[in-house]
């Protein structure tokens, strides 16, 4: 299974870097929207949201301002914290007038979650800690748990493990949010 993962994730992360730059601004800026427009519908102006600062070829990763920093235009976002033990802490975003504070994921409204591909049934693979497994493992049932994806990383066939946590939804820069309750 690890093998099979481990394939999967070569794959996945060699396509996202041949993306080039002009259509990966693209495909942020619709998959910016597409998160919006499921965020206004589904969480109260000012709730805390859990997100995360995508890097290197993630969607998201060339947005100005930054993912984190357009949320906190509505919301209270918690950003993860990597521990020792590969599980995650969180804390809010801080600003030059409000430091950064401690925060419970289990406080969240919604959880946007990166990964690198997504079935059907909602099963997300990640790059490999199992961080967020542990973390999602803490999210109440009815939390939307979100994962932000480039187009052909949805609906695809992804090894399983029992630790794996399931997301309830993706976003694609084309399908935009599809739900998966």
């Amino acid at each position: 299974m690890h093998e099979s993962k481990q394939l999967a994730r070569r794959a996945l992360l060699g396509a996202r870097k041949a993306m080039p730059g002009e259509a990966r601004a693209a495909a942020d800026v619709a998959t910016w929207k597409a998160l919006r427009d499921f965020l206004i519908e589904a969480v109260d102006e000012g709730a805390p949201v859990a997100a995360y600062r995508p890097f290197g070829a993630e969607p998201g990763c060339t947005l100005e301002p930054e993912l984190p920093e357009r949320l906190a235009v509505v919301y209270r976002v918690m950003l993860p914290v990597l521990l020792p033990d590969r599980d995650l802490a969180w804390e809010t975003l801080g600003t030059e007038e409000t430091p950064r504070e401690a925060a419970r994921i289990e406080d969240a409204a919604a959880v946007i979650v990166p990964g690198l591909a997504v079935s059907l049934d909602g099963t997300r693979l990640g790059r490999g800690g199992g961080s967020y497994d542990r973390a999602l493992a803490r999210v109440g049932p009815d939390v939307p748990v979100v994962a932000l994806l480039r187009e052909g990383e949805f609906g695809v066939q992804v090894p399983a493990e029992p630790h794996d946590r399931p997301v309830t939804g993706v976003v694609t820069p084309v399908k935009g949010f599809v739900s998966l309750r």
